[in-house]
């Protein structure tokens, strides 16, 4: 089965790709992302938003990633808030490898940001009130034709060994 994607559809699995790898780095090589970012000792908060990235990439590849790519922009919050933070220690030798660190985070936030904003309308259930089908029946001539309908109905005599239990 085949169905269209958007250009938001597309991004989205590309940003899930990307989600994927820089979970699985954040996840598996902690101590070298923390000592270039000069904020060793924070290993295990390195490995909750690597296991934070794995999550949101998985979601970004199904069928319905908006609510992933909302997390994904959520979690650049988180991540740009944080490296904000080790720009303020003046304990770090690092600080141009987390300026760097702070543009590629921004401008990912850019693209989840407006991934998300595409996404959203598309992957609505609906725009507006729900319809209410409840007076309807399924019956087209209504239900109150439809009883006893089949009451005179006699199986075909070729199809009476067919059934599983004895027919009256």
């Amino acid at each position: 089965m085949t169905h269209s994607q958007s250009s938001s559809d597309k991004l989205a699995r590309g940003l899930g790709w990307l989600s994927l790898g820089m979970g699985l780095y954040k996840l598996l090589a902690p101590g070298k992302l923390t000592r270039q970012l000069g904020m060793q000792g924070n290993e295990n908060s390195m490995r909750a938003c690597g296991a934070r990235e794995i999550m949101s990439g998985i979601g970004a590849l199904s069928d319905n990633p908006t609510p992933a790519i909302w997390s994904r922009l959520g979690g650049d919050v988180v991540d740009l808030a944080v490296l904000t933070y080790a720009l303020k220690d003046e304990h770090n030798t690092k600080k141009e490898n987390v300026y760097l660190a702070l543009s590629v985070v921004g401008i990912l936030t850019a693209i989840d940001c407006a991934c998300a904003k595409g996404l959203s309308p598309r992957h609505a259930y609906q725009r507006g009130i729900t319809p209410d089908y409840s007076h309807r029946s399924g019956f087209p001539q209504g239900l109150a034709s439809a009883r006893g309908g089949a009451q005179d109905f006699q199986v075909p005599a070729d199809m009476k060994d067919a059934l599983p239990y004895p027919t009256l």
